[in-house]
């Protein structure tokens, strides 16, 4: 695995402190990315379009970008209701994925929407444990999964 990028950490805590603070941004919905919150027990995405921030996300404990990360201010109350709305959308998808009751399938549908809406290579640099986060299994899941060829 390589080195962390000492740019990108940094980036990673001016975001994790502006959501603390409850800063109100979007991630930009014409662009592929999106960012993976860690709150105490379990993670949530929040794909293009979406609302972060405010009291969503005020108990994050760290955060993961996916693709190139860009965010964005909304402007106007619509595009706050907007972003809203799409933060819910990316909440009910992940949902799906945790209503099925047998983890080794939660994993691999998560690593097969997550490589569907990105791509292989963006998906490989995602840790177990972020995967894990979001459909409630545990990163040996994750992992089992990743190797066993289906993936």
């Amino acid at each position: 695995m390589n080195a962390p990028n000492l740019n990108h950490n940094s980036q990673n805590k001016e975001i994790l402190a502006q959501l603390q603070s409850q800063e109100l941004l979007v991630i930009n919905p014409r662009r592929k990315n999106g960012l993976i919150i860690y709150k105490k027990f379990h993670a949530e995405f929040a794909g293009p379009g979406a609302f972060i921030g405010g009291k969503l996300d005020f108990d994050a404990i760290e955060i993961i970008t996916v693709g190139k990360l860009s965010l964005i201010h909304p402007q106007t109350s619509e595009a706050k209701i907007q972003a809203y709305k799409m933060r819910r959308q990316w909440v009910r998808l992940t949902k799906q994925i945790t209503d099925n009751p047998i983890p080794t399938e939660r994993a691999q549908i998560v690593l097969n929407q997550f490589e569907h809406w990105f791509d292989a290579e963006t998906v490989a640099q995602l840790p177990d444990r972020a995967f894990a986060l979001l459909v409630g299994v545990l990163p040996q899941t994750i992992n089992k999964v990743r190797n066993s060829g289906k993936f």
